[in-house]
């Protein structure tokens, strides 16, 4: 095609130049008239046109010539490509990654240090009051925590576990008033229960074992609570764990109701014959307000079964928007009755305790936040702190929050405790109140976050 349109182009030149030069001779002989030269434009003119349109097609398939289809141009080499294929190195295999690796379950933990500085000096080198960040005036080590996590799922497994594992100044506190066992009994477990979806309804899930109590506005690990410090009620006025079952179901995303029967209250060996039942009613009816109701009751004195320790413990979450939250906490109980003369086997009156807390949060932005707190906790006959007197306290903290490098959480808090009794130390001397800063860092992860 390409040569067809080049022989066009120089036979319509080689005419065009004959019909000139005849022109030219004929000029020689006879001078031409208006007409012929007329005619002989419009001649030239037209061979001119044709001419032009030869060598723009030409141009074109020129074009096209160059840029070949890939199906062509495929079929054309088609050794290269085989070549290529069979001297191109193979791709190495993806390396397996921890979650690939632990699959449906979840390892995760983390490591929580601080410095504490309590303004008051105390001789023993220990904030009063204070389980969880007791060391002051040192670098403390609250919690190391390693947990085992695998949720039922109805849809593959409807079984599943959780395990959890601690060293620290937190898991002393938590198990150290095993009541048979004592602390080594079970010093370094948090957590350890089993779990069962059974397929009533939407799902009644049952959990077997050791469990953190449902009670309280705050949890054991710091990293999950507004401030560094625990309050005062989360330390005196409810239990930390328990050992039986509980079987929680969720009517929808509003309601859901939790029953437990339980040895007793920070025991997983029973200090006498009798149980402890209770239930959690939770309401959310939008995303932003939230109630949990908690009652439990149940003998918990060694070796006493007809003395009956009821709680009531009430918390009330709010969130207007998404930097603003606020947090309510209330506590009452009552029914222990302490030993008053133990020859003549009398007991004092059913001892009661009370508190409220109430907690602000603000966030500045994705790594930045400001809480606060206040508590006030009435121990009636000062049965829950031991003091074995009526006392009451009032406790104020602040806490500044930053997140850095995405798995560090840094908190610098100050806090001040008051009391109506002298069981703070200055030195080696009682006196009412102590003032502490508390710098702490909490390092977290997550298998779901390993690569």
């Amino acid at each position: 095609m390409r040569k067809r349109s080049q022989i066009g182009a120089m036979v319509a030149l080689a005419s065009l130049m004959v019909v000139t030069r005849g022109q030219a001779q004929d000029a020689n002989s006879t001078p031409p008239s208006n007409d012929a030269i007329v005619h002989h434009m419009e001649e030239l003119e037209r061979q001119v046109k044709e001419l032009r349109n030869e060598l723009t097609a030409l141009k074109d398939q020129k074009e096209k010539a160059s840029d070949p289809a890939p199906a062509a141009s495929a079929a054309a080499t088609p050794s290269n490509l085989v070549s290529s294929a069979a001297t191109a190195p193979a791709t190495a295999p993806a390396a397996p990654s921890l979650a690939g690796l632990l699959g449906p379950t979840t390892l995760s933990g983390f490591v929580d240090v601080y410095y504490g500085q309590n303004f008051n000096n105390p001789a023993n080198q220990a904030n009063s009051l204070r389980f969880f960040d007791g060391a002051t005036n040192s670098f403390g080590l609250n919690l190391v925590e390693l947990v085992l996590d695998k949720a039922p799922d109805p849809s593959n497994s409807r079984t599943g576990y959780h395990v959890a594992l601690g060293f620290g100044q937190a898991m002393n506190a938590v198990n150290g008033s095993e009541p048979k066992g004592g602390l080594g009994f079970d010093q370094y477990l948090k957590e350890a229960y089993f779990s069962y979806l059974a397929p009533v309804g939407k799902g009644l899930q049952v959990d077997v074992g050791k469990f953190v109590t449902p009670a309280g506005a705050e949890v054991i690990e710091t990293k999950d609570n507004w401030n560094y410090s625990r309050g005062i009620l989360f330390s005196y006025a409810i239990p930390y764990y328990h050992f039986g079952m509980r079987a929680k179901y969720a009517f929808n995303d509003r309601y859901s109701l939790t029953g437990y029967l339980t040895n007793g209250w920070n025991n997983v060996l029973d200090n006498n014959t009798g149980k402890t039942y209770g239930l959690t009613f939770g309401w959310n009816p939008n995303k932003k307000f939230g109630v949990a109701e908690t009652y439990m009751a149940g003998a918990e004195e060694n070796g006493i079964n007809k003395n009956l320790r009821q709680l009531s413990d009430t918390v009330i979450t709010y969130s207007p928007t998404g930097k603003l939250s606020f947090m309510v906490n209330g506590d009452y109980g009552r029914g222990d009755r302490y030993v008053i003369d133990p020859v003549a086997n009398t007991f004092s009156n059913p001892v009661f305790w009370t508190g409220v807390g109430g907690y602000v949060k603000y966030s500045f932005n994705s790594t930045s936040s400001f809480a606060t707190r206040y508590e006030y906790y009435d121990d009636h006959d000062g049965f829950t702190t031991g003091i074995l007197a009526p006392t009451h306290f009032n406790e104020f903290t602040m806490t500044l929050e930053r997140l850095m490098a995405h798995h560090i959480i840094s908190r610098f808090e100050y806090r001040r405790d008051m009391s109506n009794q002298p069981v703070f130390l200055k030195g080696t001397n009682p006196i009412t109140d102590q003032n502490t800063l508390t710098a702490g860092l909490v390092f977290t992860f997550d298998s779901r976050e390993a690569k």
